[in-house]
């Protein structure tokens, strides 16, 4: 994946892009919960909507913050628990090259 993902919305309409990033920094950042769990809550969210960039982006995300490849896979099982086999195959496609 290059560059940023919502760069055309950037591009085209970035008062937009600056709430959605407000938006992203506001539930990203450093507070009660750590940032690795933060990462890896949002990482089990996309993989239960199927976005495969995602997870993969979220789980080099937590790792980088220190989350373990167990801590990542714990997450995945919390993914199937609410969403079902389906985020399980979406966790298999985006984890295969990092994992």
């Amino acid at each position: 994946m290059e560059g940023h993902p919502l760069s055309i919305i950037q591009e085209k309409d970035s008062e937009f892009f600056n709430v959605i990033e407000g938006a992203l920094e506001n539930a990203l950042s450093e507070g009660s919960i750590p940032l690795k769990y933060k990462l890896l809550i949002a990482m089990a969210l996309d993989a239960d909507h199927g976005a495969v960039d995602g997870v993969k982006v979220l789980a080099m995300q937590a790792m980088a913050e220190g989350a373990t490849k167990e801590e990542i896979m714990e997450a995945v099982r919390i993914a199937n628990y609410i969403g079902g086999i389906g985020s399980v195959y979406t966790a298999a496609n985006a984890l295969r090259e990092i994992l």
